[in-house]
């Protein structure tokens, strides 16, 4: 562990007084007017004028027809994947998924909030590398995958930290194969993508799109998500499904299966509260991008990218990616790391590492889902095909794995939007020691 009190590297530098983190909430007192309002009318159930804002709002924001708001993303993106499901394949017995023994193609560098609806609905993911310009879904590597599994019809696509992914060409690569996309737009509300000409927000790009209102996203109401669409008939499908999958009759009747994943209205109050201060919240993580980006323009390192011709990021996180020569000595356990130190280089874990013993907050990147213990058996493609099994003595073959790489060499600064310029500025002064 890194002693910042003998380390002559960190000499002069003190620890913050209060922590500093990654990214938390930021309440401006009007989610309390909101808050008491459902307190004292007494709706403090999964109905309520707060929930009907919110899908209206939203809705009106994002660009879509309808909004039904649920208990959080991962909620949301159960339903879109159950949806998308039972419309390929047909309506599923009660106890089995509507993707039983299908593939679906899904992003690799994500929370896996992303990908576990696939396995709750009884599908196998198959992980598609990740591309360098926007640190999201390879079209190449999805057209690969589509011609080693042609008959594969359901995308699950996330937007990396706020950036948008390369939609027109992956929305092209579906329609070419009949393929339905559930957009993961968890962690890019307010983002923007520049589709066939036209400026459109993410959560309206797929056919089955969903947000988050976690506690560390863009704003937060403690919990809560969002499933988005323009059919009628989706949005009271999932409604439907969300609330017991009740059926119109005096008593308690079902005919499909039910979850209880409907908004509470107290949630929907803070969210209601935040939802004004959206676009000042993403102007707030835009600064801190940017001043990360000059701060550090002078050492081996890049900022998480996007493609400015196409996209406006959320930036709802900055991170940062250690040039290949830049990097010092680091392994990984399952649950714990080694590195050396070496000058005028470094590594994410030195710098989490020194970051923390300052008392700021720094993450790696999401290790990819095709290297995580529970999905190491599945199938995982990069633009050369297969990417399992690579290493061979007696095969040549680049072993291409991108996503791997993104998670060695890459981390989340702290990006909360209640952190000063000069307490930034102190992190990027301890970046710049590490490297010493």
């Amino acid at each position: 562990m890194i002693d910042i009190k003998n380390d002559p590297r960190f000499r002069g530098l003190e620890p913050f007084p209060s922590r500093v983190w990654l990214a938390s909430p930021t309440m401006h007192g009007d989610e309390q007017r909101w808050v008491d309002d459902a307190i004292l009318t007494n709706w403090v159930s999964t109905v309520g004028k707060n929930i009907d804002e919110i899908e209206k709002q939203i809705a009106e924001y994002v660009g879509v027809k309808y909004a039904v708001g649920l208990s959080a993303g991962t909620a949301a993106l159960h339903l879109a994947t159950k949806l998308a499901g039972e419309r390929l394949y047909g309506m599923a017995r009660p106890n089995e998924g509507t993707l039983q023994g299908k593939r679906v193609f899904c992003s690799d560098v994500t929370f896996d909030a992303s990908i576990n609806p696939v396995a709750y609905e009884d599908g196998e993911a198959v992980f598609i590398d990740t591309e360098r310009d926007t640190w999201n879904m390879d079209p190449e590597a999805l057209k690969k995958a589509f011609e080693m599994y042609p008959d594969t019809k359901l995308i699950v696509l996330a937007h990396l930290y706020g950036t948008p992914g390369k939609m027109e060409e992956i929305k092209a690569i579906a329609d070419e194969h009949g393929a339905l996309i559930v957009e993961d737009a968890a962690e890019s509300l307010g983002a923007k993508y520049k589709l066939n000409g036209k400026w459109v927000e993410t959560g309206s790009l797929g056919d089955y799109n969903c947000i988050s209102f976690n506690g560390n996203k863009i704003i937060t109401g403690s919990s809560g998500g969002m499933f988005l669409t323009d059919s009628k008939e989706d949005a009271e499908k999932v409604r439907k499904w969300s609330t017991q999958s009740r059926e119109a009759a005096p008593w308690y009747q079902h005919e499909e299966i039910g979850y209880n994943y409907r908004i509470s209205n107290i949630v929907a109050g803070v969210i209601r509260g935040q939802l004004p201060y959206l676009d000042e919240h993403i102007r707030q993580k835009k600064a801190i991008y940017e001043r990360y980006k000059e701060g550090l323009k002078d050492l081996p390192v890049t900022m998480n990218p996007f493609d400015a011709e196409k996209s406006v990021p959320n930036f709802w996180l900055s991170c940062m990616l250690i040039d290949e020569d830049a990097m010092a000595p680091q392994v990984r356990g399952e649950n714990d790391y080694l590195y050396r130190s070496e000058s005028g280089k470094s590594s994410p874990s030195e710098i989490l590492e020194a970051i923390a013993a300052f008392k700021a907050e720094g993450r790696p990147v999401w290790k990819p889902m095709h290297c995580q213990p529970i999905y190491r058996t599945h199938k995982f493609i990069t633009v050369e095909g297969n990417g399992r099994g690579r290493s061979n003595a007696y095969i040549a073959g680049s072993g291409v794995d991108v996503g791997a790489d993104l998670f060695r060499r890459g981390l989340c600064l702290p990006s909360d939007n209640k952190m000063t310029t000069e307490q930034q500025d102190v992190v990027i002064e301890i970046i710049h020691r590490c490297f010493g």
